[in-house]
């Protein structure tokens, strides 16, 4: 299957299998506030390779990744340091790992 934007100069080489988009939706409690505001911008805007957006009316975050994905100790650090709590929205992909390896105690 073409990439439908191939043609164009900026997606020169592109193809679907290239395209690799994690999607998250984070609830956190308090974001609305001006402070946690400003604080997730400033943490958020240097991570490469996402774009984000937050309903205040709902204390929503929405994130798109494109490439590689921060583990899941990198947003509790960011949720953490803002004093929100860090609710994910539905099923975590697979791109995201704490890294732990649990063993089963018996």
């Amino acid at each position: 299957m073409p990439f439908p934007f191939e043609n164009l100069p900026c997606f020169e080489g592109a193809s679907v299998e290239n395209w690799n988009m994690v999607e998250l939706e984070v609830y956190a409690p308090g974001v609305r506030a001006p402070d946690k505001m400003l604080g997730l911008a400033l943490e958020l805007d240097v991570i490469p390779g996402l774009r984000y957006k937050v309903d205040t009316d709902h204390d929503i975050i929405y994130m798109e990744f494109v490439g590689e994905v921060p583990r899941l100790s990198t947003f509790e650090t960011i949720f953490s340091k803002l004093e929100l709590n860090l609710n994910f929205v539905g099923r975590l992909p697979e791109e995201i790992s704490s890294c732990k390896k649990t063993q089963r105690i018996f």
